[in-house]
Parts: structure tokens; C-alpha cells; sequence
């Protein structure tokens, strides 16, 4: 299905009383409370609930997913946490009599309820902490290599490289004064990603998280663990899940100088290898995704320009120091892409 509303502005509808209406029909008994929570692409709140705890209703983007690419993700995650790993499923529930299901529909938006999983962001300078994280996106990897996608898409450089390009320069979001040196870089870092990715080999590819920065692990330490879930990381937000590398996982977690990386990736690599396989020629694409990265980000941000939630939250995009620091950024990124790889 396709929720009949502006693509342009897609949550002008989502009032407070929508919410509470779509999770009353679902079935939860809503108090009143909402807390909306930082999410760009999607909306989500965390909804208080009448004697019991609060959940998370996630609104998504209309247009983005088709219905079933989303629900493919949810039985990825209800995989996992089948196989006791602490990724958070979204909940079966009826509307309207239905059978009961995980994607919901209310007033054109489509959504999902989720348990609210507290926690904190893991403190990835402790060596503990990465290889714990480590095991279990090992593990997360080794069920996510049993089987593919069939309809969520794969992260490669056409998605995200080439894709993007053509995004940005069909819809004229370059100024004409720096078109040249943007479109002379973008090209020059796409040749540097192409020689990465021959460099690597021939790269297996398996379901992942996909966007696994420290904002979508929740941390539970073990003293604070009564009542609050299992301690350790808890993986949430698999919105951005698909095929790809398994160093997709790793990378977005370094962070500091060449060195420190090294000692962190390290650190990640010794809990992964318990439970699956790290195949260290992969370490030629970590540059190359963070390029790929950084270009799918311009172009998301300017597909959604006419959200008005963007121009509030990034209004720094499209200036012209904007597209000056990205032209930098890529030739940045074009050296580091011919270095050696980190630690391996």
C-alpha cells in the first residue's frame, strides 16, 4: 500500500490525537503521554500506556518502504531475538478485527509499537565494551548470513554512490560555481571506491543492521540491569537494514585518530570471531563505505528538504560553505582510500 498524503509534507496529519487514536484501535489503552523521540526519517513516540509501561510507536515515511520490505525487516529482528539476541521486535497487534500483525495501518500511516527498551549509549572507550558489542554482532551477522533479503535492496555503490550522484545533479542542488569541483571530486571518489571494492575481493554479503552507530545500541550496565533488560547492548532501529558487508556493522563504531581505530577494531574483531567469521580484506571497504555514506547522506537530506522538519534541524543545508566542506571532505576521502587498511 501507499498512504495517500503529501510526500512533500507527509506528517501534517500525525496529530497527538492520530497517535492516540491509531494505538487505541491497535488495542493499547494510551494515557495521554507522548514524548516524541529524535528520528527524522520515520516519527516516533514513546507512548505512555495505562498500568503498564510505555511503548514506541514508530509512523513511517509514506513512499520509503513498500509494506513488504518492512515487514521483512521485522521478521529479521523477531529472527534474531528468536535466537536470543538482544535486537528489539516490533509487537503483533489487530485493527479492525484483522488478523494480528506488526505493521498496523490508521488514517494513511502506516506503523509499528515496539516495547521500550531503556539504556544509554555504549562507551566504546573501553575495550570491554567493544568486544561485547563485538559478540554479539557476531551473532547478529551469523543469523543474518542463514538467508537474504528478497526485496530490501543492497548496499553497494550504485545505491549509494552513483544513485545519490544523479539525485543531486537531476535536481540542481549543487551551486553552478562549484559544480565542477563537487561533480570532478564525486567522480575521482567513486573510481577510489570502485578500486577499494577490487582490492577486497569478492565480498560476501548478508543481512545487517545496516546503520549501527552508537545512537541505535542501547547500553544496560549490569548493575542497573533488575527491571530494565538483560545487561550488555541492546540493537534497536533497523530501519536502514539490508544486504551489504559485514564491516558495514564494525566501522561506524571507530571513531578518534588511525591508531585508535586500530586498537577499537581490534578490540570489536576479538568478540565478532566468536561467533562468526571476519574476513579482514573487507577492511579495504571501510574508507569506501564512509564515502558512500557521506554522498547518500547530501542526497537524503536533500530529497527531504520540503519536510519542514529539515530546514529546522539542518538549516546549514545547501549553503555554499556547505558544498565547499563536501568537496573537501571527498578529496580527504579520496587519499585515505588509497592508504593500507586498518588493523588486519
Amino acid at each position: 500500500m501507499t498512504a495517500p498524503v503529501d510526500a512533500d509534507v507527509p506528517y501534517t496529519g500525525l496529530t497527538p490525537e492520530c497517535i492516540l487514536d491509531a494505538l487505541e484501535a491497535a488495542g493499547f489503552q494510551p494515557d495521554g503521554r507522548l514524548l516524541a523521540l529524535n528520528s527524522y526519517e520515520n516519527r516516533v513516540w514513546q507512548v505512555g500506556i495505562e498500568d503498564a509501561a510505555p511503548v514506541i510507536a514508530k509512523f513511517y515515511r509514506p513512499g520509503r518502504w513498500t509494506d513488504a520490505a518492512i515487514l521483512e525487516e521485522h521478521a529479521f529482528v523477531q529472527q534474531l531475538a528468536d535466537a536470543e539476541i538482544p535486537a528489539v521486535p516490533a509487537l503483533s497487534a489487530s485493527i479492525g478485527g484483522q488478523p494480528p500483525a506488526t505493521l498496523l495501518a490508521h488514517d494513511d500511516f502506516r506503523f509499528s509499537v515496539f516495547p521500550r527498551c531503556g539504556g544509554r549509549e555504549p562507551a566504546l572507550d573501553r575495550a570491554e565494551t567493544l568486544t561485547w558489542l563485538g559478540r554479539f554482532i557476531g551473532r547478529i551477522h551469523a543469523v543474518g548470513a542463514s538467508a537474504p533479503y528478497l526485496v530490501r535492496p543492497t548496499l553497494d555503490v550504485e545505491t549509494f554512490g552513483v544513485a545519490p550522484r544523479d539525485y543531486l545533479l537531476a535536481h540542481d542542488c549543487i551551486p553552478a560555481d562549484l559544480l565542477a569541483p563537487w561533480r570532478a571530486a564525486v567522480d575521482l571518489a567513486l573510481d577510489a571506491v570502485r578500486r577499494c571494492y577490487d582490492r577486497a575481493g569478492e565480498i560476501r554479503l548478508l543481512r545487517l543492521h545496516g546503520d549501527c552507530h552508537r545512537g541505535n545500541v542501547l547500553w544496560i550496565d549490569p548493575e542497573d540491569a533488575r527491571g530494565r533488560g538483560a545487561p550488555g547492548p541492546h540493537f534497536v532501529d533497523f530501519d536502514d537494514s539490508r544486504m551489504g558487508p559485514a564491516v558495514q556493522d564494525l566501522w561506524m563504531l571507530l571513531e578518534g585518530d588511525r591508531a585508535a581505530m586500530q586498537d577499537q577494531l581490534a578490540d570489536i574483531v576479538a568478540g565478532y570471531e566468536d561467533f562468526a567469521e571476519f574476513e579482514t580484506r573487507e577492511l579495504w571497504l571501510v574508507e569506501a563505505l564512509r564515502t558512500l555514506r557521506l554522498l547518500h547522506y547530501s542526497a537524503w537530506l536533500a530529497a527531504r528538504w520540503r519536510d519542514p522538519a529539515f530546514p529546522a534541524a539542518f538549516p546549514w543545508f545547501g549553503t555554499a560553505r556547505y558544498w565547499q566542506d563536501r568537496i573537501l571532505e571527498l578529496r580527504e576521502q579520496i587519499a585515505l582510500m588509497d592508504e593500507p587498511p586498518l588493523w588486519g
